[in-house]
């Protein structure tokens, strides 16, 4: 088998350390793997500052392919992560050869995540948020809610990783003119035990869209965390897929 490049990008609370272990299950079968951390996020919290955009959030992961010079990559996004994604697939498609939105948000070019959001939802998490050093941001919330039992090996691990989340990605519009994903070859992978509501509507739409991939995991939305081996080899599957590049 020959060696893959994955980048994975993180959703929203989590920093790259979240992929800790599938970064481990695929080095061990001679694969590269980098986890880039989003302004403001995890050990880049220091960064945290008002004003972050979906635009900074893009330019972060493109940015991280340059500077690493790398090319035909498989770039996963989660949660979150999936805008980050998108919108590098705009900016650098020639070095992406495939897609994996990992139980991701999805939403429309120049669409806001707070548009994508019925009214009443906005206003709840509108009100949801604290001010941390003259940002407004959503505090972390209790791992249960990403899916991780209270009692899991790793529970305490993640929770006090949690860094808060900018609202202003909220209001920051995705910087893209092209369909979600541009056209490269493209998974949605969609996490169903149990199913977290936020998605669910990206979910609906990335298996009803022509020219997308569906798999299904019998998992929780942070199944890095608690499934990294059998996560590891989907991704290798999906890269090797014929028709995936």
């Amino acid at each position: 088998m020959s060696k893959l490049n994955f980048v994975l990008v993180h959703g929203g609370f989590h920093g790259g350390w979240c992929w800790r272990f599938v970064a481990e299950e695929l080095r061990a079968t001679g694969h590269a793997v980098t986890t880039p951390t989003q302004t403001g996020l995890g050990e880049r919290q220091h960064l945290l500052r008002p004003g972050l955009t979906l635009e900074t959030f893009t330019q972060d992961v493109v940015s991280h392919l340059e500077c690493e010079e790398l090319s035909d990559v498989i770039l996963v996004g989660h949660s979150f992560g999936g805008l980050s994604i998108s919108g590098a697939a705009e900016r650098v498609p020639h070095l992406i050869r495939h897609l994996v939105y990992l139980d991701s948000l999805i939403i429309a070019p120049g669409q806001t995540p707070y548009g994508a959001l019925p009214p009443d939802v906005v206003a709840l998490r509108r009100r949801s948020c604290t001010d941390i050093n003259g940002v407004s941001c959503f505090t972390p919330i209790p791992v249960e809610a990403f899916g991780i039992p209270a009692d899991h090996p790793h529970a305490q691990w993640v929770q006090r990783r949690l860094t808060p989340h900018p609202e202003s990605l909220y209001d920051s519009p995705l910087p893209i003119k092209n369909p979600v994903g541009n056209g490269l070859p493209r998974t949605y992978i969609a996490c169903t035990a149990p199913q977290l509501s936020s998605v669910a509507a990206s979910q609906a739409w990335a298996r009803a869209e022509p020219g997308w991939d569906w798999i299904e995991m019998k998992a929780c939305h942070d199944v890095m965390v608690t499934q990294p081996q059998e996560l590891s080899r989907l991704l290798v599957r999906i890269a090797n897929r014929p028709g995936a590049q």
